[in-house]
């Protein structure tokens, strides 16, 4: 699969292998189970062994990330809030829950923002809620920006690390996915519980 993936890559022209890889890495944002770091670490592999440069696989995948969710952030934003007050909304999130996740972000959500760009699924549902409660854009933009600079960093290098060994690099972050996987879930366990628990006050 891998083979045949470089093979037609390498049949295109390098603005359209930017491109390809900056789409890949915008999708996440709005249908999550397509990885973005994927793109990135394969955009770093074609780097090191073609002609394209690591600088731009960065520039194009960070950007269409960053951009898909900041787009996210001001559809919830827009559209959040009216829609979680109206009578559908409220079997989601109560009155008082909706509080709570006010309050929740008024308080942690830099530090929300920041950490789950580093944990797949979360990453993508944070800054849509960012933007329901209201967030401020520098608050929500600041640490998205940064926190997925640092990690297509690290993945643009482990992909022209990589060099020949795709297949070792890929099968690493499968790894690391897992187990950063292992965490949502337990973080997604630990919300639902939440949920129950406050579904019945007012």
């Amino acid at each position: 699969m891998w083979q045949q993936l470089l093979i037609w890559f390498e049949s295109l022209p390098n603005i359209a292998v930017y491109a390809v890889l900056g789409g890949g890495a915008t999708v996440e944002n709005v249908f999550p189970p397509i990885p973005a770091d994927t793109f990135v670490v394969l955009g770093g592999f074609l780097a090191a062994v073609g002609d394209l440069r690591a600088r731009w696989v960065f520039a194009a995948t960070w950007v269409g990330n960053v951009a898909s969710a900041l787009a996210m952030y001001h559809l919830g934003h827009r559209y959040g809030r009216p829609l979680l007050e109206g009578p559908w909304g409220r079997r989601f999130l109560n009155g008082h829950q909706l509080q709570r996740l006010q309050g929740f972000y008024d308080r942690w959500g830099t530090q929300a923002i920041f950490l789950t760009r580093f944990v797949p699924g979360l990453r993508a549902a944070v800054p849509v809620f960012a933007g329901v409660t209201r967030q401020r854009l520098r608050s929500v933009a600041v640490p998205l920006a940064a926190a997925s600079a640092i990690w297509y960093g690290v993945l643009v290098w482990a992909g022209a690390f990589a060099g020949h060994n795709l297949d070792v690099v890929l099968e690493v972050m499968r790894e690391v996915n897992a187990w950063l996987v292992g965490v949502a879930l337990l973080v997604v366990a630990a919300l639902l519980w939440e949920w129950w628990r406050t579904r019945h006050h007012e």
